[in-house]
């Protein structure tokens, strides 16, 4: 497993920075209590998410008799239409939509729901975990991936902390660059997906 190549696909998936507009939207009006629960809620929620996907992700898609090649071609496919989304500097329908957001603002629970699932790890995200365990061959690259979740996670905490730093610093312009930059980067993940994905369901294509 390239523990690089893994780390960076999965940190423009998640991409923290492009949910800082969003987060402080919904927590403007929160105490610094709840903020603070909110942000450790958001990491949390990034880190069970891969750990769980890491190990019960295979699980799950043979339970429900979807191969991994499958998977890999509807979630690069997915994947792409986010891309697409991202380079426009755009969160993406497949992540949330208009009504889960306004539902957010009155939730206690927003740091699981909408920031940790969808915002955070998505669907894209998600697939992405459960085709990166498929390929691993050792116990030691399951903890490596959970790892990378972990990893994530404090990276969310210390996004989320330094929101409106980070806001002022970058802007809406800056920021916008980084997700199109990351858009860019998740475009690649898709594209090597649906490739590797239709070459296990159709060998000749391989040949």
């Amino acid at each position: 497993m390239d523990i690089l190549k893994t780390f960076i696909a999965l940190l423009a998936l998640i991409n923290p920075l492009g949910v800082l507009p969003m987060f402080i939207s919904l927590t403007q009006d929160l105490s610094e209590k709840d903020k603070q629960r909110t942000i450790r809620a958001a990491a949390m929620t990034v880190a069970t998410v891969v750990a769980v996907c890491t190990l019960l992700g295979e699980q799950i898609i043979a339970f429900f008799g979807i191969s991994t090649a499958s998977l890999q071609v509807a979630g690069g496919l997915l994947i792409l239409l986010m891309s697409l989304n991202m380079l426009n500097a755009q969160m993406g329908g497949a992540r949330t939509s208009a009504e889960e957001q306004n539902e957010a603002e009155h939730k206690s629970t927003l740091g699981v729901v909408p920031l940790g699932i969808p915002l955070l790890t998505g669907p894209g995200a998600i697939s992405t975990v459960i085709v990166y365990a498929n390929k691993a061959q050792k116990p030691s690259e399951y903890v490596i991936l959970i790892g990378c979740g972990v990893v994530l996670a404090v990276l969310v905490w210390l996004t989320l902390q330094l929101a409106q730093p980070i806001n002022r610093i970058m802007g809406r312009s800056g920021i916008n660059i980084a997700t199109r930059i990351m858009g860019l980067l998740v475009a690649a993940v898709a594209v090597e997906f649906i490739v590797e994905g239709l070459k296990n369901m159709l060998p000749a294509l391989a040949g």
